[in-house]
């Protein structure tokens, strides 16, 4: 775990680090921000997965959010959106959607996918493993959180894991892969046309089987060119409905898919976070 770069703001530190990921089979970046308070010792971690063709670089330099873990005493990390380097294999045709910068948060199992696709396991075991043994980070006070494909991933991978999380929330997420090009694409390259496997990696398949009941808020601008195609929130509303789960669906009048959207609602994400954690 190499630190490649550090920045001081709002009294914590925004740092970089570099490291060989055993998990992914290739070398990784992630950003960290510690907040003031991780000078007295460990605090809750926000864990941020980002976005199609992002990096850990973009909700960092975006979003604003040290302002507000700052206030709050909350460290973020936010690690980048797929495995990178030479042999990682990419989409074929280039495509923003698929292959480098779109891990989508699943462990591949299809060649030639599956060597180093596994952004999963990378979440939930590398990487928590890695910086909560080397930095002031309260393991038993972790959240998650994301951004369309990054909101998939926090959804799914805190329905699929029981006791790791305190909260979570979202940002457009990708609410059911099962039912958008971008999950359909997605899913079928990595896990193959076998669409029963494709359940573990869908929110709106994995609420109603959820072993426990996490506070879950999500933030959907009404003016995203994705709402109707790619995104379909109104599958997560029915599929909580139905399995009694409550989860805070706001529907916001006028906003889009962009870090404008994400920059207006990350303070109160942050607070959300704070008074679960």
């Amino acid at each position: 775990m190499e630190q490649i770069a550090e920045n001081r703001c709002f009294g914590g530190r925004q740092l970089r680090y570099r490291h060989p990921s055993g998990t992914l089979g290739c070398e990784m970046v992630f950003a960290v921000y510690l907040p003031p308070q991780a000078e007295a010792g460990p605090v809750p971690v926000l864990y941020w997965l980002s976005g199609l063709t992002c990096t850990d670089e973009n909700f960092v330099t975006k979003a604003g959010a040290q302002r507000y873990a700052a206030e709050h005493g909350i460290a973020i990390v936010a690690p980048d959106t797929s495995p990178r380097g030479e042999g990682v294999a990419d989409d074929p045709d280039g495509a923003y959607d698929f292959g480098l910068g779109a891990g989508f948060y699943v462990n591949a199992t299809q060649a030639p996918y599956a060597a180093h696709y596994r952004m999963y396991d990378y979440v939930v075991d590398e990487l928590p493993a890695l910086v909560e043994a080397a930095l002031p980070l309260d393991s038993g006070r972790r959240a998650i959180s994301g951004h369309s494909m990054g909101g998939h991933g926090a959804l799914t991978i805190a329905l699929k894991n029981p006791g790791r999380y305190q909260s979570v929330s979202a940002f457009s997420p990708i609410c059911s892969p099962l039912n958008c090009p971008w999950g359909e694409k997605a899913l079928s390259g990595y896990l193959g046309d076998d669409r029963s496997t494709w359940r573990d990696y869908d929110a709106t398949d994995l609420v109603g089987r959820a072993q426990e009941q996490l506070p879950v808020l999500v933030d959907q601008g009404e003016a995203d060119d994705f709402l109707v195609e790619q995104l379909k929130p109104e599958l997560l509303v029915t599929a909580s409905e139905a399995a009694g789960y409550p989860i805070t669906i706001r529907m916001q009048p006028g906003y889009d898919h962009s870090y404008y959207f994400i920059a207006s609602f990350i303070g109160e994400h942050l607070a959300f976070h704070a008074a679960n954690l």
